[in-house]
């Protein structure tokens, strides 16, 4: 019996043992379980999917290859705070280090009358004495402000042409701020003129080496207008302005707006420049402007600061009193008015005496009427000689006494304001000189209206009635850039560039296709293009890059064949990686198979596809569509 008892007390203590080993595996394989399942959630919660966890016993372990060290050392302390932190094993990896990224070279370059600046970052490789020593060239020794920094690092691709160019183009503006970084250069500059600017703008764009992405910002300053001159009549058929000069923005606006009030319902713009001669020149414009109104017809002329007021013939005087009187009242300080009420003409039958001068769409000139002695017919002669041509003029003048005796100013003064015509007539008489006509610059009757007032004085009247046409465009005139870019697209739309299968070779039915572009080109003045090679996904990638660029250089080849400047364009292939159309079907694949004609735009322009409509309406805009065709097995 206690034999027995011994042996089931020993199988009883047994059973327990492995009980409790049955229970204790469990329990261990719910907390693994348990914690990896915790952890898993908390690293996928904050986008940590990259580490992988596994739970042995009680420890956590931590696989995985973390971008940086940053990133390792927070996915520990995450775990850390969902279980123990002395049961987390971390041999997490860490992404091998590439090396410090290079840095962003740029240089800005200042230049004024006290010298020249440079500062910024460039690579070592830049021949730093050669840079400092042709900016001391162009400012003159001791003059230029070396604020360079280098850093060793290889320079980015199109550094060194920006550099130079930079510096050619420094040369050419003594005003001025250049920003130089790779592949891109920016020009801030005041010009000397309209004329300078539009020059200046001209030739820095040819300089322009092929890839070079240019932003010019060229100013002109304000014209000095001498004599200020404000003109405004006003008549049967509405009030127009012969000239309009202003100071400000703020005093045209002033002007304009008074100029509606009386009833002006024109286009109308002030030249707005230096020279006014007094800063109440706005309100001395208004009142001569509203006392035209009131009086229903005439001229009001403002030069400098003296204004004219000639009523219109038939005025009431009593009316032209009451107005004269209240203009004077008004009229700011300096200002000085002359007011003329013409006398109604009599018929005697001879009419006033009276020169005339008419010039005609030939160029030919008749001079005749009436002068006041021999001397001012040699005079008038030799004079409308040098302006028009000795074969152009024919003179029919007769000499008469007793004609006032500013008539040899009157008459050289006409004449000299018709020359500013294309086509017209002046007519002098005693009271008064009246120019009508046809001009090419909008400007003309600016212009003849200062040339009067200085010429006349104060006191005298005349009359303009000039007409502003276009002038035909020359039968050499360049393209517009924005129009040859919408050229070449017009012509690919008809007819693509084709290649040789799996070649760069041109097909040879593409030979007219090409022989097209060439001649629209020969009519773009410096255009500035990136012929562009593109395929379809076909073949690798590799592949179809290096194809691509081959047919690129192969169609700048067939160009440079043709006897074309092309020193403004460049060649670039962009492999598979722009289609514009589906490459899972042939149509698809077919049209991503193209060659492209881009203009080259500042970074900050945004390229976009205009049609050849759209070109001709909008200018400034952009015109690019596909073209090229080829027929190959990898991405043709």
């Amino acid at each position: 019996m206690r034999l027995s008892s011994l042996l089931i007390s020993g199988l009883t203590f047994v059973a327990a043992a492995a009980l409790s080993l049955v229970v204790a595996g469990f329990a261990v394989t719910g907390i693994e379980a348990g914690s990896e399942t915790a952890v898993r959630r908390a690293l996928d919660k904050v986008g940590y999917t990259w580490a992988e966890v596994t739970a042995d016993g009680l420890r956590v372990i931590l696989n995985g290859t973390a971008p940086d060290e940053a990133t390792r050392f927070g996915v520990i302390s995450l775990v850390g705070g969902v279980v123990d932190a002395a049961r987390v094993i971390d041999e997490m990896q860490i992404t091998p280090s590439e090396g410090i990224a290079p840095p962003r070279f740029s240089a800005e370059i200042l230049r004024n009358d006290s010298g020249i600046s440079i500062i910024g970052l460039i690579p070592r490789v830049t021949d730093r004495e050669t840079v400092i020593t042709r900016l001391n060239t162009i400012a003159g020794a001791d003059q230029v402000a070396d604020l360079l920094e280098t850093a060793n690092y290889t320079a980015p691709r199109g550094w060194m042409a920006a550099m130079d160019y930079a510096l050619d183009a420094l040369s050419l503006l003594p005003r001025s701020k250049i920003s130089v970084e790779a592949e891109e250069v920016s020009i801030t500059a005041i010009s000397d003129s309209v004329d300078a600017k539009e020059q200046i703008e001209k030739r820095l764009t040819r300089m322009a080496p092929a890839g070079l992405r240019l932003s010019l910002d060229i100013a002109a300053p304000r014209p000095v207008i001498t004599p200020f001159t404000l003109r405004y009549s006003l008549d049967d058929a509405g009030g127009r302005f012969d000239a309009c000069s202003a100071e400000s923005e703020l005093s045209r606006d002033r002007i304009l707006r008074a100029a509606t009030k009386a009833g002006f319902d024109g286009k109308a713009d002030c030249v707005i420049g230096m020279g006014v001669p007094s800063p109440n020149w706005a309100r001395a414009a208004e009142l001569g402007i509203a006392s035209l109104s009131e009086l229903g017809g005439g001229s009001v002329t403002l030069a400098n600061a003296d204004m004219t007021l000639v009523a219109a013939e038939g005025t009431a005087p009593a009316l032209f009193d009451h107005v004269v009187g209240e203009l004077e009242s008004a009229l700011p300080q300096v200002f000085a008015l002359h007011a003329v009420l013409p006398e109604p003409e009599t018929e005697d039958g001879n009419g006033p005496p009276e020169f005339t001068a008419t010039l005609s769409p030939e160029g030919q000139v008749q001079l005749r009427g009436r002068i006041s002695d021999e001397a001012l017919r040699q005079i008038s002669s030799s004079y409308a000689q040098a302006r028009f041509g000795s074969q152009n003029v024919y003179s029919a003048t007769r000499v008469v006494e007793d004609l006032p005796a500013d008539w040899p100013v009157r008459v050289l003064a006409g004449l000299e304001a018709l020359s500013h015509l294309q086509r017209g007539a002046v007519s002098v008489t005693p009271d008064s000189l009246s120019l009508s006509g046809m001009s090419h610059r909008e400007d003309a009757p600016s212009e003849i209206a200062k040339l009067l007032s200085a010429k006349l004085g104060d006191a005298e009247s005349y009359e303009l009635n000039v007409t502003y046409e276009a002038p035909p465009e020359p039968a050499d005139k360049p393209m517009s850039p924005e129009l040859c870019e919408a050229e070449l697209a017009a012509v690919q739309t008809v007819s693509k560039i084709t290649f040789e299968p799996g070649s760069a070779t041109v097909a040879a039915g593409s030979r007219d296709t090409l022989d097209q572009i060439a001649d629209i080109l020969a009519r773009c003045d410096g255009v500035r293009l990136e012929i562009q090679g593109h395929t379809d996904s076909q073949g690798r990638e590799e592949m179809n890059q290096t194809l691509s660029q081959s047919r690129a250089q192969s169609v700048l080849n067939e160009l440079r064949g043709r006897r074309l400047v092309t020193s403004s364009f460049t060649a670039k292939g962009y492999g598979e990686s722009t289609p514009i159309a589906s490459n899972d079907t042939e149509d698809g694949r077919e049209a991503n198979r193209r060659i492209e004609f881009r203009l080259i735009r500042p970074a900050n322009d945004a390229a976009s596809e205009t049609t050849l409509d759209e070109a001709a309406t909008a200018p400034e805009g952009t015109s690019e569509t596909p073209s090229d065709s080829e027929q190959e097995t990898s991405g043709q």
